[in-house]
């Protein structure tokens, strides 16, 4: 039956990486690559991401809201046409699928009694209203999915058990000082596809917030905001309008392992900017405008994989990507894609290529004018 699939894709997406979801919870559109789960991301033994088995017995609750699919505490009431949150949803209900509908406000009461719900899908509807108090009998949620609607801001009261919110492509111009307040567990926001830009973050918007994973891209930034969480080790800004790293910009961020800045702008990146990521793993800096290897690659020893595809790069150095002499690195790259550069790549030494794991990991050629 369709619960027990929809059931199994909660376990799935409960076990691994937010931006991994394929099917039913692929509602970002992503590159695939894997993301620390959410136990290693927070740290917190009660934010596992992994529901209670002993609430995901079968139930025989006869609650269940007219056109909706009721089993396992699943309850399936997407592509509905509902207008609003329906009632007489069962208590112990664990899964709120509520995603394809015409809902346009969320209301005081819509969620009473449902203080065991672990995830709540709201996807794809119209809701641009959301009472204050509208979230409060939520105590056990961790998962809060509500892209794809009319929100011009950041709902408030969100609740302090949520370790993933997901409100991408909504209306979104601003981001207030402490509206992430008490959200202690939460480790993954996803927000991109809002018109932020970099003055819609007021200074410590992101206080108290130990985050993992952030994604602000298909946005309005102009450069790489300077007050995002420390802990961050996961950093998604594609898709934007930067047009440069300066040196101090990402001083901040030191736990990065993985950077995305493909789709901007980018024509320099100042020297000594990547020095400040020791623990980075994978750069993303395709399709900007860079006209050089950054400099600093052969510096960062655990790196393994870099994006500069689809960039204005004519020439490749024989030090640009490994180190000098004795230098060692930690970690060998098993990936450095440079297609799509006007690099004249018969040219390179391939001794510019001696930390790579294997000559099939390096893309070049496919130049068009």
């Amino acid at each position: 039956m369709l619960p027990l699939w929809l059931l199994a894709s909660l376990l799935a997406v409960s076990q691994s990486l937010p931006f991994e979801q394929k099917g039913f919870w692929d509602f970002t559109l992503d590159d695939g690559l894997p993301m620390l789960n959410d136990e290693e991301a927070s740290g917190a033994e009660t934010t596992s991401g992994v529901p209670d088995l002993d609430s995901l017995t079968p139930t025989f609750s006869a609650m269940c809201p007219f056109g909706c699919h009721c089993h396992l505490r699943v309850v399936q009431c997407s592509d509905l046409g509902l207008k609003a949150v329906p009632k007489e949803i069962s208590p112990d209900t664990t899964l709120l699928d509520l995603q394809n509908n015409d809902i346009s406000e969320l209301r005081r009461d819509d969620f009473k009694g449902l203080q065991h719900l672990y995830a709540l899908v709201l996807v794809n509807n119209k809701i641009s209203k959301i009472h204050e108090k509208a979230f409060g009998p939520l105590r056990k949620l961790q998962k809060l999915y509500i892209s794809k609607n009319h929100l011009v801001e950041i709902p408030p009261n969100l609740p302090s058990s949520l370790v993933e919110l997901r409100i991408h492509d909504n209306r979104i111009r601003k981001v207030p000082k402490g509206v992430f307040s008490g959200l202690r567990h939460m480790n993954c926001i996803e927000m991109g596809g809002n018109p932020l830009e970099n003055s819609g973050f007021e200074p410590g918007a992101f206080d108290g917030l130990k985050l993992n994973y952030l994604r602000i891209s298909e946005a309005k930034l102009t450069g790489i905001p300077k007050d995002l969480p420390e802990t961050l080790n996961e950093l998604h800004l594609d898709h934007n309008r930067i047009q440069a790293i300066e040196l101090e910009d990402l001083l901040r961020y030191s736990k990065l392992y993985r950077l995305g800045l493909g789709h901007n702008q980018i024509r320099m990146i100042e020297n000594g900017s990547l020095s400040f990521l020791p623990t980075l793993r994978e750069l993303h800096l395709d399709n900007n405008k860079l006209s050089k290897v950054p400099s600093g690659l052969p510096d960062l020893k655990l790196l393994q994989v870099v994006y500069l595809h689809t960039n204005n790069i004519t020439k490749v150095g024989v030090n640009d990507f490994c180190p000098v002499g004795f230098g060692v690195k930690r970690a060998y790259y098993n990936g450095i894609s440079l297609f799509n550069n006007p690099v004249p790549y018969w040219e390179v030494q391939p001794a510019t290529f001696r930390c790579v794991t294997d000559r099939l990991a390096i893309q070049f050629g496919n130049y068009k004018k």
